[in-house]
């Protein structure tokens, strides 16, 4: 079980996708968690998962530490397959749950009553992609357990 967590190739297109993963979620991780970029913080996001959408509060934790601590995974390739799995998971949730609604595009023009799901589905494409492929060279993870 530990080999194929940490299983990985050479290949440096992992390396690719793991920085550009911890670039476009850290910031929303960090607005929940932390309050920068104009979020909420702990306390605010955890009150919105669990009043406004229902959640029971472990998940509500879950998806806050999730978003926040799975980047900088990825960032270094330590548990890349678990991280990625479990971002990806969120950004499917966050796409059927709470962006549905307001149709697939982003609302690059205002029209639209919220962000639709596009954003959440090409960051899903892009963490299953290191699900199945593993860190790649520089990682953690290559560093662990090597090519499989």
């Amino acid at each position: 079980m530990f080999d194929y967590l940490f299983s990985t190739s050479g290949d440096i297109i992992p390396l690719i996708l793991r920085i550009t993963a911890f670039v476009v979620i850290f910031p929303h991780g960090a607005q929940k968690l932390l309050g920068w970029f104009g979020g909420y913080g702990f306390k605010g996001t955890y009150g919105f998962f669990t009043g406004q959408m229902k959640f029971p509060g472990i998940l509500a934790v879950l998806i806050i530490l999730g978003e926040s601590f799975g980047p900088v995974l990825l960032l270094v390739g330590f548990l890349t397959k678990f991280a990625a799995a479990s971002i990806a998971i969120i950004m499917i949730g966050a796409a059927v749950l709470a962006h549905r609604q307001n149709g697939f595009f982003i609302n690059w023009n205002g029209n639209q009553k919220g962000e639709g799901y596009e954003f959440h589905i090409l960051a899903a494409g892009l963490l299953i992609a290191l699900v199945v492929g593993g860190a790649g060279v520089y990682s953690v993870d290559f560093n662990l357990i090597g090519k499989f």
